[in-house]
């Protein structure tokens, strides 16, 4: 197997995490590690160049790839610095702070020839992988909405991330990955309009809640939500972890965590709808919110999913030397960082905007 030789920008979480998932992955090999923050790189493993500069890491003839694991803020020049050096590049999430850096990035990176990818591993997360099985089945019928849910309890973010400078706050974290998921869900549906609430919650600068509502052409209804601060006393039952509900003509499928428990339910029958008849049930004259009769609800396991994130470094290598297409490509990563403008545009004039009609 032919190797990817690698370098590393930023060794902070992320790096870290990098450093470790491709240290023994076969196709690669970390040729060194650089940080603005010296003390970030006392613990680089054995064998691993530790570099005094990123310009230091660009110049190395030995690397083939850069990965870029800093500040959101420093993608734009970084990406340009590794491109103007030759190297392919793989950034890490978001793209970019807005649509103007990023397509000067892309002009730069054409001009260069080198290649260009972004790290949206959570594409690979066996929550969404299971769900977006459930929609390609097509199995409930016509879908109408579904809605993706992430919520915690502690409230405040860490580091630079509550800098809104640096690129900090929710939306840009964590929001970037629900969106793509949602329009990766339903690749070739448009979203007609976006409505948003964006709060600073307990935050001083940046916005620690959102939910987004999304308007698809093809009848659907995608809802994001996201709270850093819900309390709750039901830890241990997952409630603050994360939630998928699909809702179609023929089923329901809801899920729960991120290894996901879940099910779809039917029924055995529709109710029926009588003109002019009442009846009465315990639950009073309507029967859409009673409980359901004995024998009507049904239930089938959701599709089994093996994804992993280290997939995404599998489909990069392949694709790297022509076997097939790179994950995620820059006009889709486009797309989503122009969903999270018009995002932030709806939260500040409380209107919905209209997107892609």
């Amino acid at each position: 197997m032919e190797t990817i030789r690698v370098g590393i920008v930023g060794h902070g979480f992320m790096g870290h995490e990098h450093e470790t998932m491709l240290y023994n992955m076969d196709g690669y090999q970390i040729i060194g590690i650089s940080d603005i923050d010296p003390k970030q790189l006392e613990d680089v493993k054995p064998g691993i160049k530790r570099y005094q500069s990123n310009e230091e890491l660009f110049a190395d003839p030995e690397i083939d790839v850069v990965l870029i694991v800093a500040n959101n803020n420093q993608h734009h020049d970084l990406v340009i610095q590794a491109a103007r050096a030759g190297k392919d590049i793989i950034c890490e999430k978001p793209i970019a702070m807005n649509l103007a850096e990023l397509d000067d990035m892309v002009k730069v990176v054409e001009e260069c020839g080198v290649k260009f990818t972004i790290h949206h591993q959570r594409r690979l997360d066996p929550d969404f992988r299971t769900m977006k099985a459930v929609y390609d089945e097509g199995s409930l019928g016509d879908v109408y909405t579904v809605k993706s849910s992430l919520y915690g309890f502690n409230g405040n973010m860490h580091d630079w991330h509550v800098y809104i400078s640096e690129g900090g706050g929710m939306l840009f974290d964590w929001g970037v990955h629900l969106i793509d998921q949602m329009l990766w869900m339903m690749k070739g549906a448009k979203v007609t309009s976006v409505f948003a609430d964006v709060r600073n919650v307990i935050n001083f600068e940046v916005d620690d809640y959102f939910k987004i509502l999304l308007r698809f052409d093809n009848g659907v209804t995608g809802e994001i939500e996201l709270g850093t601060y819900f309390l709750t006393d039901k830890i241990q039952e997952k409630w603050f972890e994360r939630h998928w509900i699909m809702g179609g003509n023929k089923g329901t499928a809801y899920l729960d965590g991120f290894d996901p428990v879940g099910k779809i339910v039917r029924t055995s029958h529709l109710l029926k709808n009588v003109r002019g008849t009442r009846t009465m049930t315990a639950a009073g004259p309507t029967r859409s919110f009673g409980p359901p009769a004995e024998g009507t609800i049904l239930t089938e396991e959701l599709p089994k999913v093996t994804t992993k994130h280290e997939d995404y470094f599998i489909n990069y290598h392949k694709a790297y030397f022509g076997e097939e297409e790179f994950l995620v490509k820059i006009p889709e990563t486009r797309r989503v960082l122009a969903l999270m403008e018009a995002v932030r545009e709806s939260a500040k004039t409380g209107n919905s905007i209209r997107f892609e009609s």
